[in-house]
């Protein structure tokens, strides 16, 4: 087990162990455990994840391109040597390449900020709540407090979804609409409205 993993563990047993000195029933801990602990814990381990996918790519983007060009304007007089750096250069360049299009195809930076700041949001209900401040600071005992608390959670998750949907999902569509939008323009003929403002433009271009 790395460290990593070592002190997450542990941190969710002190999680854990939070929950249990909590004055609520059995059923509202269940709740603590299943729809907010565990997602703080999904939604952290999903952040460190991506960000360490978007430094990886990023990074050896970054790095292939500098090396690249380096490597071209090599003035090498051995041929073999010279052949050894083409080839080199030639599979850098495609690393990068394929760097470049995962991480914009995957969105890892969006993702990574993403699950981080659902998980910020979490953990601040959570802290709130069992202090009884911020939010739960005119309640008197975590019982009156409990149902306020289930919703903001709700809401969060609610939110993480639909802004999910929204910036990842809809960019990848996105990305595989506009080539073939582009492809269909140039085989699908204009319309009769169309190709009498590309004869108007034409027209005023010779005046």
């Amino acid at each position: 087990m790395s460290s990593q993993d070592l002190n997450r563990k542990v941190s969710k047993q002190s999680l854990e162990k939070l929950i249990e000195t909590l004055e609520l029933s059995d059923l509202q801990k269940q709740f603590l455990r299943s729809r907010w602990l565990e997602q703080v814990s999904w939604t952290s381990q999903r952040a460190k994840q991506s960000r360490n996918w978007y430094y990886r790519l990023r990074l050896t983007a970054i790095i292939g391109g500098i090396i690249v060009p380096i490597l071209v304007g090599l003035n090498i007089n051995d041929k073999n040597v010279a052949s050894s750096v083409r080839w080199g250069a030639i599979a850098l360049s495609g690393v990068v390449a394929i760097s470049s299009a995962v991480e914009e195809f995957f969105h890892y930076g969006e993702r990574w900020r993403h699950y981080r700041h659902t998980a910020e949001s979490l953990k601040t209900q959570g802290w709130q709540f069992s202090q009884l401040s911020g939010l739960y600071s005119d309640y008197n005992t975590h019982q009156e407090a409990f149902s306020n608390f289930a919703t903001q959670v709700e809401d969060i998750l609610q939110r993480d979804v639909n802004v999910y949907v929204t910036e990842v999902v809809q960019n990848k569509e996105k990305q595989k609409e506009d080539p073939q939008q582009a492809f269909i323009k140039q085989i699908i003929p204009q319309s009769p409205t169309e190709n009498k403002a590309s004869e108007k433009n034409i027209s005023e271009e010779k005046k």
